[in-house]
C-alpha cells in the first residue's frame, strides 16, 4: 500500500461528535498520534449532545487523548437520538464552529456519511456544507447496526498505542463500561481488521469523499 505522510503539522483540527465518546472511539488513536507528533496543536472539539455529566467525561477524555494540545470545546447539549428533528440547531452549531475556526483549522474528523445512527449521519451530511475547503476524514464507530463499510484511508497504530487507546476509553468514560458492546475485544478486533487491510498490526479507518493531491 502506498503511504503519504504529513510533512508539516495541520494548521488546526476540528473534531466532531454527536455524543460524548464518539470521537475517542472513532479516532482516539489518531488523536494520540497527532498530539505526540505536534505538541500544542490547536484542536476544536464539537459535541452536539450529552448531559452535563457526560460532557464532563468528554472534557476529561480530551485531557487524556490530546495531551499538550490547545483544546477548545463547543458543547451543545441537544437531545440524544433526536438530532434530525433539530436540524436547524445542529446546522447553526456547526456553522458557528466553522466560523470560529475559519483560517485556523484545515483538517476535520467527523462521523462517516454512511453511519447507520441518525445523529452521526446528520453531522456527516452537514460537514461538507460548512467545511468546504478542508480535508474531511470520516471515522467509524462499531455498533449493533452492523454498518461497517469499506474504508479508503488508514492511520496505522502500533500494538502499544492500540492498547493505550482502549485503556484510556475505559478511564475516560466509566459511565459506558459494562455495556454489552463496550470492551477491549470490540475495539481491538476492529482495529486489528483495519490493520490487516493496510498491512499494519492495528489501524483506525476513515473515508474521504474528496482529496486534492498537489506537488
Amino acid at each position: 500500500m502506498r503511504e503519504l505522510g504529513l510533512s508539516s503539522p495541520p494548521g488546526g483540527v476540528v473534531v466532531l461528535g454527536a455524543h460524548p465518546d464518539d470521537i475517542e472511539i472513532g479516532c482516539g488513536g489518531t488523536l494520540l498520534r497527532l498530539a505526540r507528533a505536534w505538541p500544542g496543536l490547536p484542536v476544536t472539539v464539537v459535541i452536539l449532545t450529552g448531559t452535563p455529566e457526560r460532557q464532563e467525561e468528554a472534557r476529561g477524555a480530551a485531557e487524556l487523548f490530546l495531551p499538550g494540545c490547545t483544546v477548545t470545546f463547543r458543547l451543545a447539549g441537544l437531545p440524544d437520538g433526536r438530532l434530525p428533528a433539530r436540524w436547524d440547531e445542529v446546522k447553526q452549531h456547526l456553522e458557528e464552529a466553522g466560523a470560529a475556526t475559519a483560517g485556523r483549522a484545515d483538517v476535520v474528523l467527523a462521523p462517516r456519511v454512511d453511519d447507520a445512527h441518525q445523529d452521526h449521519r446528520l453531522i456527516a451530511e452537514l460537514v461538507p456544507t460548512v467545511w468546504r475547503d478542508h480535508l474531511v476524514l470520516g471515522y467509524e464507530i462499531p455498533k449493533w447496526d452492523g454498518d461497517l463499510g469499506r474504508s479508503t484511508v488508514y492511520v496505522p497504530l502500533d500494538e502499544a498505542l492500540a492498547h493505550e487507546k482502549v485503556a484510556l476509553l475505559a478511564k475516560a468514560y466509566p459511565s459506558q463500561v459494562g455495556r454489552d458492546w463496550w470492551d477491549a475485544e470490540t475495539f481491538l478486533g476492529l482495529a486489528r481488521l483495519r490493520g490487516v487491510e493496510c498491512r499494519a498490526r492495528y489501524a483506525e479507518a476513515f473515508t474521504v469523499s474528496k482529496l486534492a493531491l498537489t506537488w
